[in-house]
């Protein structure tokens, strides 16, 4: 059964610490033996730029983080190849991984399309507008000001929709993720858990998921402890009270995993790195029939990849 993972940040440590080795780093969770001993098909790999780079250099911090992926992941290891459409997915060898490149948060680009175009041009398929704060963009969940989209904001999702690139609504503002559902073609949440069951700003309300739902879109629930249960340490069944409840609400189709691996301090019990996503895989075939699980695990990512 194979494994679509909506969200890392692996290239955000080897961007902090440029002496990790991707091929079997034990600084990271997701590294090349990790991949290779696990089921996982697809991972997302983000370029997260910090809120310490200063605002002048953030856009060649996010190239740098590209030539990390081009250079340190693909070019060193031939069997990971770029995802930019499904049918990338499908050509994909018994033996091959697929790394999708993607942006978390429009930081990066300040308020200059072009340099957002440029990322595009250079394999990003999935656009986040906001990490937690404000930008030119929109603002994130932890804004005070909470606003929705800018006019600029709203003029990054239009070259998105040109791009077909996904919109990722995770760390966005409530009235921002409205305003996506509005203007956005491909909107989608990498990795975001269910508000009603853990009430964090990071997580989406029912009437959110629904939304999402009704535009036949994907949910990634992810492995942050905080999001899980509102505590420093989780368990895989506060995984599974999440995605049930995804379920309950009408998403059995629209729902996957973006584990956040690499970008949290927090630890899954029994899921503490993407070798481990085998557990998570027998306890979901526990409660659920190995087609749903293929469709949580894989099918319901692939089946909304825009390209």
């Amino acid at each position: 059964m194979k494994i679509f993972d909506a969200h890392c940040d692996v290239l955000y440590k080897m961007f902090m610490d440029r002496e990790i080795d991707f091929k079997d780093s034990g600084k990271l969770q997701v590294n090349l033996e990790g991949l290779q001993g696990s089921q996982l098909k697809v991972q997302c790999f983000a370029i997260y730029v910090p809120e310490s780079v200063h605002p002048e250099m953030k856009f060649n911090a996010a190239l740098y983080m590209v030539d990390l992926f081009y250079e340190k992941v693909l070019k060193a290891y031939p069997q990971v190849k770029l995802i930019s459409s499904r049918q990338d997915i499908d050509r994909l060898k018994d033996d091959e991984i697929g790394a999708v490149l993607t942006l978390e948060g429009c930081d990066a680009v300040g308020c200059d399309l072009l340099k957002l175009k440029t990322l595009l041009r250079l394999g990003v398929s999935s656009v986040g507008l906001t990490w937690n704060y404000g930008n030119c963009a929109a603002d994130g969940v932890m804004e005070e000001r909470g606003a929705g989209l800018s006019s600029f904001g709203k003029q990054v999702v239009s070259v998105l929709n040109a791009a077909e690139a996904w919109c990722d609504v995770s760390h966005l503002s409530e009235r921002g993720f409205w305003d996506v559902m509005e203007w956005g073609d491909f909107p989608f949440a990498s990795h975001s858990n269910c508000y009603s069951l853990c009430p964090h700003p990071r997580n989406l309300s029912n009437e959110q998921i629904e939304a999402l739902i009704e535009r036949d879109s994907v949910l990634g629930i992810t492995f942050v402890t905080e999001f899980l249960s509102g505590k420093q340490t989780a368990t895989i069944t506060d995984i599974l009270r999440h995605l049930e409840h995804v379920c309950s609400l009408g998403g059995e189709n629209h729902v996957g995993f973006g584990s956040d691996f690499d970008g949290t301090d927090g630890r899954v019990q029994g899921l503490e790195n993407a070798r481990k996503y085998d557990y998570l895989m027998n306890e979901l075939t526990k409660y659920y029939t190995d087609i749903q699980a293929e469709k949580f695990l894989f099918l319901n990512f692939y089946n909304r990849f825009p390209r």
